[in-house]
């Protein structure tokens, strides 16, 4: 049998019933039984439905790129197929990660008795690097927007919603309070938490409710609402690079942490964050006191006694 260039790395368009290959081996049944089974079990566990499209994203695109079936699969195999892509280091992690726990189900299920993605070294989280979209760009973006694109811009610059809680908003999310209303937000890992809605935000998404009725407030063609990768790239093109609706909730948390005047744990709740140190992550700190104390050391600012 002719020997297979284990170096070789295939890319080819994302297809989860693809079976051309180079070698004629790709993501055949072997690759999808293996997935479905692992993502069933993510299910029964309770992991967001949101995650586990981004899991059967990332094991597809290992499948496609790989001239393995999942059990003949080497931490070489891993580690050359992750050094090839030019992902950004948080998108790096993300992947490992998912690697790393398919194939700890799979042990643990009999399915395989090796894990090669243990080995494979863990990627630190980036540098916190706080980049709020400046208010020219937020500005300029939502002047050029159309009705639903503000909204959007305004979810996530002033509520701090990320583009999945966007897209799967409903009318029922929508619940009136003694204040005004709140926005239920279904977040990351399946959590849930409740956001104060500005009286402009809440008088529009209820006008959107009497024109539209009931269900998600943005509606299109996956699963009844807009793709959350729709939301983002329109945002995102009305920005223009760098920015994206990402750094939109950047903005968003450094405004809150400026309101609510440093208190962490307030950002943290309106952010839908577990760990508060994800502040320091997202805020960009107000500097205006460290530029007095440089100010004030300068040779052209205030005197200083003779040392």
């Amino acid at each position: 049998m002719t020997a297979v260039n284990r170096t070789c790395v295939l890319f080819l368009p994302d297809s989860p019933r693809s079976v051309r290959t180079k070698g004629q081996l790709l993501l055949g049944s072997e690759w999808e039984d293996a997935i479905e089974a692992f993502l069933l079990g993510q299910a029964a566990a309770g992991i967001a439905a949101t995650s586990r499209k981004s899991r059967r994203q990332h094991l597809g695109h290992l499948a496609r790129n790989v001239f393995e079936g999942p059990w003949a699969v080497t931490t070489d195999d891993i580690a050359g197929y992750m050094a090839s892509m030019n992902w950004a280091q948080e998108t790096r992690r993300g992947r490992r990660n998912t690697f790393e726990a398919f194939y700890a189900w799979a042990v643990k299920t009999g399915r395989t008795t090796v894990n090669p993605a243990s080995d494979i070294a863990k990627v630190r989280p980036t540098d916190p690097r706080p980049r709020p979209v400046p208010d020219s760009i937020y500005l300029a973006a939502l002047a050029r927007a159309d009705d639903d694109e503000r909204l959007w811009i305004d979810l996530a610059a002033e509520h701090g919603l990320r583009r999945a809680e966007v897209a799967v908003m409903h009318s029922d999310d929508i619940v009136p309070t003694m204040l005004g209303y709140d926005l239920i937000v279904h977040g990351k890992g399946a959590k849930v938490r409740e956001v104060p809605l500005t009286r402009a935000m809440s008088e529009a998404l209820l006008a959107r409710v009497e024109r539209d009725g009931r269900g998600y407030l943005f509606r299109g063609d996956d699963e009844g609402h807009v793709s959350p990768w729709w939301v983002g790239k329109r945002v995102a093109r009305l920005l223009s690079p760098p920015w994206t609706m990402h750094k939109l909730r950047h903005r968003a948390a450094t405004r809150f942490y400026a309101a609510a005047e440093g208190d962490a744990y307030v950002v943290a709740d309106l952010m839908g964050w577990a760990n508060i140190n994800m502040v320091k992550v997202y805020v960009y700190l107000p500097n205006d006191r460290k530029r007095a104390i440089v100010e004030g050391a300068s040779r052209v600012g205030a005197p200083l006694a003779r040392v």
